[in-house]
């Protein structure tokens, strides 16, 4: 559902957020002059093996100088965690919240219920930080919760804390319009635009705009982008050949169009403007359209006030589509070219452009807001000291296997518990650091960048958050070169979000294996995937065993029928994931639903495997399958498996479950009678107060919940905070 929020809600929300979770304890100290601005870069699918800066890229790394500038003047923590998925990555840094307590087990999707969304009742970053005055914004991608399930819709960075947003509250980009605005059938252009004449396309043509102005356009010099990528990139369409005229009745402005066409939301001071694909506003390229936005907010802000500005690139997520040649030093047009953005190989080029493109609007952010200059050659001239800003980089989660950069393993990427899908670059730079330009390598948590927001901001979090908290300080590490490791275990994990009556996305086969990671079917084909699920494709060139257009619920059930028809089987990618490790050793657990064909049953498998890794550049030891020590296990290598197995047991043992505290207050009682009839009556449908009946969320908000409510009353319920 993609509604407005309801002006009482917004009201009751709200103050809830500030009297219930945001107050806290009222133990933290006046805001000085001093307390610092935080700017907290969010790069998407970038894993620390495309960072040349920290000893990795293989032999293509994407080229980031002004990232590496603010690297070597800052930290590079080498031995960061995150979760293996952007929603958990996410939740985890702006709650310090492991996915075990908030139900985010992977990405957000359209089908995913509000228990598998950020609570509006839980203590999120900017909540925090309002305690130490702080203004907060984000720019970009949200993918923490709604528009869909939600009650708050598109309004849900608002009801979270947030004070500014401009970007997309779902997140993902559309797919990628292959009739290039309705001027060619489906499957025409693989990357949106028409290309070149020498590619099959045109170097002149019409540009219309969606207000039906038009412009003409011809491509003059090879380092010019395509004259249809030009036009794209202006906002228009392009009409091969074409003069400007009437238009032509088939061009359409309302379908999204990967990077360059997105329905846009901006919220200021709780007003949730939704704008139309119409709208030029949305139709730019996301990576500078977030850039643009992050700038005019932080120029604009007043003197006196700290402020943390959240700029979530998109980049380099799927669906890969060429950024503007101009984004990238040293790249002509003529190399956006003749590109098959379906394809492997392109693919992996494209990510790498599209990455360089961030790197490129990320020097323009600080330079544009005054965090730093540019030398005589270009070169990005930062001093840390110069400004009152801590900036803080970091990877969401690990790189999507096709981009995956040697000696990382393209196998165990992103959506696995292993090494190559949970290791995220993290950076840390501002006038705190002393001695800059360091290597931690001691264990960091993307849970921990909460923690850190709060130390910045001199606030005490374990004090002030009412609800547990599975954070480790940060901030020490900035202040004291010699401070030792304050993790003695680093976690991650992974699974299935809560969907109606037990449901969970369908199958998508990819190459020789089958995930039910993609949250639709457009996603799983933009991740150059077939879906098996529901609404699945027939005819040439699909592999799909028709089953009446039904459609397969699972991995396991897609190969039973490929058994049952002589196809191959596929390896199914974990359903279920965890990974624990200290400083030497790693406990990797999957959990699989796998077809059995001597029973021909479908039933849960579970394996464990334990490593010796470490973070040496540029071959660290990574946890591949060859290197599993348990089958062969000495009697020390024993013990440290048993050590690490009972560690993560209790890990996923700390938050029980607690029926009817619907805002997590750590008691069911009278007020969550008041919120269930609230939002029974208001909304209905999915909330943090659907329960599980019979073992299923069912989506509603009704008289079965109340029930759940009545039958607790009294029932206290807070899970101790994490050791770390």
């Amino acid at each position: 559902m993609n509604k407005k929020l309801p002006a009482v809600l917004c009201v009751t929300l709200t103050t809830l957020a500030a009297c219930d979770t945001g107050g806290g304890s009222g133990r933290h100290e006046e805001p000085t002059a001093s307390a610092p601005n935080i700017l907290f870069v969010i790069m998407d699918d970038v894993g620390i093996d495309q960072m040349r800066s920290f000893g990795y890229g293989g032999l293509t790394p994407p080229r980031m100088p002004n990232m590496d500038a603010v690297a070597q003047a800052g930290l590079r923590f080498r031995n960061t965690w995150s979760m293996p998925e952007c929603s958990p990555g996410r939740a985890a840094a702006f709650l310090g919240q492991y996915p075990l307590r908030t139900n985010i087990r992977q990405a957000i999707g359209p089908n995913d219920l509000a228990v598998s969304q950020v609570s509006p009742y839980t203590m999120t970053a900017p909540k925090l930080l309002k305690a130490a005055n702080y203004e907060s914004a984000m720019f970009g991608k949200f993918h923490l919760a709604g528009p869909e399930n939600n009650e708050a819709g598109n309004a849900t960075p608002h009801v979270l804390g947030w004070d500014y947003f401009y970007g997309w509250v779902g997140g993902l980009p559309g797919s990628i319009d292959t009739t290039a605005g309705g001027v060619a059938p489906e499957n025409t252009y693989s990357c949106g635009f028409v290309p070149s004449a020498a590619a099959g396309g045109a170097d002149h043509g019409a540009c219309y705009q969606a207000d039906n102005s038009c412009t003409e356009i011809r491509r003059t010099a090879l380092v010019q982008d395509p004259a249809g990528l030009q036009c794209l990139d202006s906002g228009g369409i392009f009409v091969p050949h074409g003069t400007c005229g009437a238009p032509p009745s088939t061009l359409n402005f309302t379908r999204e169009n990967g990077y360059y066409v997105s329905p846009l939301v901006v919220i200021e001071d709780g007003h949730v403007e939704e704008v139309p694909l119409t709208d030029p506003r949305a139709r730019r390229y996301r990576t500078r359209l977030e850039t643009d936005a992050a700038i005019e907010w932080i120029n604009n802000r007043p003197g006196g006030r700290p402020w943390m500005a959240t700029v979530s690139y998109s980049a380099a997520h799927t669906p890969w589509q060429q950024p503007p040649a101009a984004l990238i030093p040293g790249l002509d047009g003529a190399a956006n070219d003749g590109l098959d953005c379906k394809a492997t190989v392109a693919g992996r080029l494209i990510q790498n452009r599209m990455t360089e493109a961030l790197d490129t609007e990320f020097g323009r952010l600080l330079v544009e807001t005054g965090m730093a200059t540019r030398a005589q050659d270009g070169s990005l001239v930062y001093d840390p000291a110069a400004t009152n800003t801590v900036i803080v980089i970091v990877g969401d989660n690990g790189t999507l296997a096709a981009a995956v950069k040697q000696p990382f393993e393209a196998g165990q990427a992103k959506g696995t518990t292993y090494q190559t899908g949970v290791w995220a670059p993290l950076i840390v730079a501002g006038p705190q650091v002393e001695q800059p330009g360091r290597d931690v390598e001691h264990m960091v948590n993307m849970v921990d960048l909460f923690q850190l927001f709060g130390e910045l901001a001199g606030i005490d979090v374990p004090a002030e958050v009412p609800r547990p908290v599975d954070s480790a300080p940060v901030l020490p590490y900035l202040t004291n070169p010699d401070q030792p490791s304050v993790r003695h275990i680093n976690f991650a994990m992974a699974g299935f979000n809560y969907q109606a009556n037990g449901g969970s996305n369908g199958p998508c086969v990819i190459s020789t294996a089958c995930t039910q990671i993609p949250t639709s079917k457009s996603v799983c084909e933009d991740n150059q995937g077939e879906w098996w699920g529901p609404g699945y494709n027939t005819g040439a060139g699909s592999t799909v065993i028709d089953n009446g257009g039904v459609g397969y619920e699972t991995c396991g059930e897609v190969n039973r029928v490929r058994h049952l028809n002589g196809m191959s089987q596929l390896s199914i990618l974990a359903e279920d994931s965890a990974a624990i490790r200290d400083e030497r050793y790693k406990l990797v657990r999957n959990s699989t639903r796998q077809y059995i064909p001597d029973t021909d049953t479908i039933e849960w498998r579970t394996q464990e495997e334990l490593f010796e890794i470490n973070q040496a550049a540029p071959r660290p030891l990574l946890d591949t399958p060859d290197r599993n020590l348990l089958p062969a296990a000495t009697p020390e290598i024993q013990l440290v498996y048993e050590r690490l197995k009972t560690q993560m047991e209790d890990i996923l043992a700390s938050e029980p479950e607690c029926r009817g505290d619907g805002n997590r207050d750590g008691v069911v009682d009278g007020r969550d009678l008041e919120e269930w009839s609230r939002i029974a009556h208001d909304w209905g449908l999915s909330s943090v107060y659907d329960f599980k009946v019979a073992g299923y969320f069912d989506g509603l908000t009704n008289t079965a919940d109340a029930a759940v409510i009545q039958d607790n009353l009294g029932r206290p319920c807070t899970p101790p905070h994490s050791q770390y």
